[in-house]
């Protein structure tokens, strides 16, 4: 600090400054009261702080700003591995669900392989069936002549 001329006091340059632009306003101003220059000195004082307490909020303000940065960093840094183990997940379940279905499509060619072998089987018991009607058909007409036969038999026989 400098002791300054025109306030008499030991205030720096911006004091100074401060001091002279008060004597500035209180001359083209005169109805203003008069100011005590210890007054203004104490205020300009409480406004400038030390140059200590300005590191130590400058440590401060910095080591929180690293706590908040670290915090975040961390947080991003954990979203990153959970999207990586569920990817990791979802990859493995995809596996699966492959595996799946290719055991499917397998026992599927597996079943068409039998059908095709059953095949002329089935069609055999279709033809089968097919005659069994048919004989079926022959033995229900066989079974009206022969009724008609009985019965033509009975009149004759009562004759």
């Amino acid at each position: 600090m400098r002791y300054h001329p025109r306030t008499g006091s030991g205030a720096g340059p911006g004091m100074a400054a401060a001091a002279a632009a008060a004597e500035d306003v209180q001359a083209t101003h005169p109805e203003e009261p008069v100011r005590d220059d210890a007054a203004v000195e104490t205020a300009e004082e409480a406004k400038e702080p030390a140059e200590a307490d300005i590191a130590e909020l400058c440590r401060d303000m910095f080591s929180k700003m690293a706590t908040y940065l670290t915090g975040e960093l961390t947080a991003t840094s954990e979203d990153y591995k959970l999207l990586e183990n569920m990817n990791k997940l979802t990859s493995l379940k995809y596996l699966e669900m492959k595996d799946i279905a290719i055991n499917i499509s397998r026992n599927l060619k597996d079943l068409n392989q039998k059908y095709a072998g059953l095949q002329p089987y089935l069609d055999q018991i279709n033809v089968i069936e097919e005659q069994v009607a048919a004989l079926e058909q022959a033995a229900y007409k066989l079974d009206a002549y022969s009724k008609k036969l009985e019965a033509k038999y009975k009149k004759l026989e009562k004759r």
